[in-house]
């Protein structure tokens, strides 16, 4: 494999399966889809099958396979990490790691057992996700999410324009107009619970609005990036400043 084909390979939704306001929101830099929100190169992989219905919504057996399929074959041509475009996909971390003989990082929820330890048992740990109905227990519990984790979890499709992408799929939205609603919801919760210590941004479209988040709340925000930028430096890809 070309080594310009990076050494981490994320694993994305089908062509021609994404609502056009994800494709809009792929433009910008920090989205999961975006080549550059990295600072290293990262190989694509469209997934047969894989759709908001198939992983959001219902997660399916059969795209997981696909996942795997395409997943061994990748590390066969020198692949060493696995992620996926979609923080929901946490549901199959565990089946994902068990077959793969590489770190899988399925979703940035993965991050947030340390961000609790970091804050302390008395902070809370505020969630936004894509659809706060799609995130079950069971996404958490992959995500090694204890009981004892106090979480305060936001879906942005209390947001109109965001919700566009469920509802009209094929509809375009106002990015500006989402950026607004992120910063709201974010901004809200930390009205509504002043126990919270940090964010951590489920969905893989959110990391373009960490950085407004930062500023507004003066609290950090872990997301999608900061995952993947951990990986890259655990495997090499990113190299330290004192190898040369």
């Amino acid at each position: 494999m070309n080594n310009d084909l990076g050494k981490i390979a994320i694993l994305c939704w089908e062509a021609g399966q994404v609502p056009r306001g994800l494709v809009q929101l792929e433009t910008l830099p920090g989205n999961s889809t975006n080549p550059k929100s990295y600072a290293f190169p990262v190989r694509f992989n469209r997934i047969k099958g894989a759709n908001i219905h198939t992983v959001l919504e219902r997660p399916s057996e059969d795209v997981l396979k696909n996942m795997i399929i395409e997943s061994k074959k990748m590390i066969s041509e020198g692949i060493e990490a696995i992620t996926t475009s979609c923080g929901f996909n946490a549901i199959f971390q565990k089946e994902l790691a068990s077959s793969l003989d590489v770190p899988v990082f399925t979703s940035s929820l993965l991050q947030v057992p340390l961000v609790h330890k970091m804050l302390g048992p008395d902070r809370s740990i505020a969630v936004i996700t894509a659809k706060k109905s799609a995130l079950k227990l069971e996404h958490l519990r992959a995500a090694g999410i204890t009981a004892d984790i106090r979480l305060n979890i936001s879906g942005m499709e209390n947001s109109p324009e965001w919700n566009t992408i469920f509802t009209a799929p094929d509809d375009d939205v106002d990015l500006d107009v989402i950026a607004d609603d992120v910063i709201g919801t974010a901004t809200e919760a930390v009205s509504q619970d002043k126990s919270i210590g940090a964010f951590v941004l489920e969905c893989t479209d959110l990391p373009p609005f960490s950085e407004p988040i930062r500023q507004e709340l003066h609290l950090p925000v872990f997301d999608f990036v900061t995952l993947i930028e951990f990986v890259a430096r655990s495997i090499g890809v990113v190299k330290p400043f004192y190898v040369h």
